[in-house]
């Protein structure tokens, strides 16, 4: 059964309310822009459209409700992996303010209701049209218009288009031989039905042992009846030590915030925490396992903090995997599965490092079973459940935590054509190549927020995010007050970029792993090429500024 998915100085935007007789219904009409996708970067982009610039704007989102990935991914135990207080827009005091987040780490129901009360607080929802996926975008270069067409055969112009849709929304299911047959229900996490899944009684197999899996597993194994865990990669995590937020804790977010906010955009990853200045390497033993202990303790991604040369030091890098080997084999009882999960082929932190709440204590209960298809590999899928080399282990349901066709996938299935007859799937047939991240050349007017180029997936997202609408915001500003109709990448500045961003990534543990979904090694036929910024957010911000302040060196903008 498949379930069908159908700038650190920044002025704070004005708090007004829509001038009604910016919205309307008639789409022969021209908009100011279009944007698709209503998650934390949609909202904040029509938000910035229309209330900074006056702009009309229209939002077209394919689900029925707004929240992006966290209106899809509602799969058992989904939760952020950013602190609370981070992981929210900082473009308004008044909604920091008046909002409370609960734990220190949220779930996704709460994001959501968060992310739905940020489109009633600024009446975004009567400019969100939802039910309603782009099946096409095309640059109409004689009238300078992009024309968005929707799978309802819905035509939309507007002169800027910008996408939306989110670095990790494209549901990666694998195309296992005798899917089709298997004779219980199957659910990818990034599609879980609303109604929830009931485990109860059921004999569970889950594929994939990624952040998602590792979130997943400990909740479903308490409900299901048994549940195998099929790992192809063994994967560090640290605990995340999750628990409600204090009152004290509460009201110094608050009364902190720019403070916070300013620590977020000023280093690597936009967290809200700095990155410690010392190394490992050259770190007593002692001491060094004594900070270990202490960032163990308080959990979270802080852990990866500890020291500043964890990603571009082999033998450092080692210190911190072999902690966390050592704590994975004091956790896991049973001898050959703390083997198999200890067992990583990959530096600490050079893949996505996921934290957990009883990830590794979860192989301890009697009815979970760990699987390594490194040494038995998935045949088929069959009628009764999965075969491996070692096997058939029968199954009443099959959940994937395969992941994501990362940072590409949900652009490249909307059929974008730019210049001169030219999609983006053939522009980007050896790998994404973009200038900041922001637009390709041969696309005039189309803006992409977080997407391949940026830092994006290696940061914490809302900040990154914020950081993009601002620019883009404040670019088509320029453009409409220079009288200029028309914004886009140079050719050469984006092949410049590309070896930018190899180079960053280059300079890290980050490239070393070849099958990192980084790369898109977790989509067969997919380029292998690295996709996100690694040089920093902080380092990312100030290229912008300079950018823009160098009069959108780069660029090519005209009438």
């Amino acid at each position: 059964m498949k379930i069908d998915q159908t700038q650190p100085a920044q002025t704070q935007p004005a708090q007004t309310q829509p001038d009604p007789s910016l919205r309307h219904s008639d789409n022969s009409v021209p908009l100011d822009a279009i944007i698709i996708g209503a998650g934390f970067s949609g909202m904040y982009q029509l938000y910035c459209l229309r209330e900074r610039l006056g702009m009309r704007a229209r939002v077209l989102e394919a689900g029925h409700g707004v929240g992006g990935t966290w209106f899809w991914n509602r799969y058992p135990g989904a939760r952020c992996d950013s602190e609370s207080h981070s992981y929210m827009y900082y473009f308004s005091k008044d909604l920091i303010d008046e909002w409370e987040w609960s734990e220190r780490y949220p779930q996704q129901p709460e994001i959501l209701r968060y992310l739905n009360h940020v489109a009633d607080r600024f009446h975004l929802r009567d400019d969100i049209q939802l039910d309603t996926r782009v099946q096409s975008a095309r640059f109409d270069a004689h009238q300078q218009l992009w024309v968005v067409t929707t799978q309802q055969g819905a035509v939309f112009t507007a002169r800027f288009l910008i996408t939306a849709v989110g670095c990790l929304s494209s549901a990666n299911i694998p195309n296992m031989p005798g899917l089709d047959s298997f004779g219980g229900n199957w659910f990818h996490t990034g599609q879980w039905p609303h109604e929830g899944v009931d485990f109860s009684g059921q004999r569970v197999g889950v594929i994939g042992t990624g952040s998602t899996g590792i979130q997943a597993i400990p909740v479903i194994a308490e409900q299901a009846a048994h549940l195998t865990v099929f790992q192809r990669t063994a994967n560090y995590s640290i605990p995340a030590r999750n628990a409600p937020l204090t009152p004290e804790f509460k009201q110094y977010a608050k009364q902190n915030s720019d403070e916070i906010r300013y620590t977020m955009n000023s280093n690597t990853n936009a967290h809200p925490f700095r990155i410690a200045d010392r190394r490992a390497a050259q770190t007593e033993e002692a001491d060094r396992q004594s900070i270990y202990e202490a960032a163990w303790k308080k959990g979270g991604l802080q852990f990866r903090a500890t020291f500043d040369d964890l990603l571009l030091d082999e033998a450092a890098n080692a210190t911190a995997a072999n902690f966390i080997r050592e704590k994975i084999l004091a956790t896991v009882a049973d001898p050959v599965k703390a083997e198999i999960l200890s067992t990583i082929d990959h530096p600490f932190a050079a893949k996505r490092p996921p934290i957990d709440s009883f990830y590794f204590e979860t192989y301890n209960r009697t009815n979970v079973d760990l699987i390594d298809l490194r040494a038995t590999p998935i045949e088929r899928i069959t009628e009764r459940g999965v075969q491996t080399s070692a096997g058939e282990v029968e199954l009443d349901i099959l959940v994937f935590a395969t992941g994501f066709d990362a940072m590409t996938g949900s652009l490249l299935k909307i059929q974008i054509e730019g210049k001169n007859g030219r999609t983006l799937q053939e522009e980007w047939r050896a790998g994404p190549r973009t200038y900041l991240g922001l637009q390709t050349p041969g696309f005039p007017n189309l803006f992409t927020i977080t997407g391949p180029g940026s830092p994006s997936v290696l940061c914490n997202l809302p900040p990154a995010i914020e950081q993009h609408v601002n620019w883009i915001t404040d670019c088509i500003d320029h453009l409409r007050r220079e009288n200029l109709n028309l914004i886009e990448a140079n050719e050469d500045a984006a092949n410049d970029w590309v070896e930018e961003v190899n180079a960053a990534a280059n300079a890290t543990l980050l490239a070393k792993v070849k099958h990192s979904w980084y790369l898109g090694a977790n989509v067969p036929g997919k380029p292998q090429v690295f996709m996100p910024y690694a040089g920093g957010f902080a380092r990312y911000i100030d290229i912008c500024n300079r950018v823009t302040a160098n009069h959108y060196e780069g660029f090519t903008r005209s009438r």
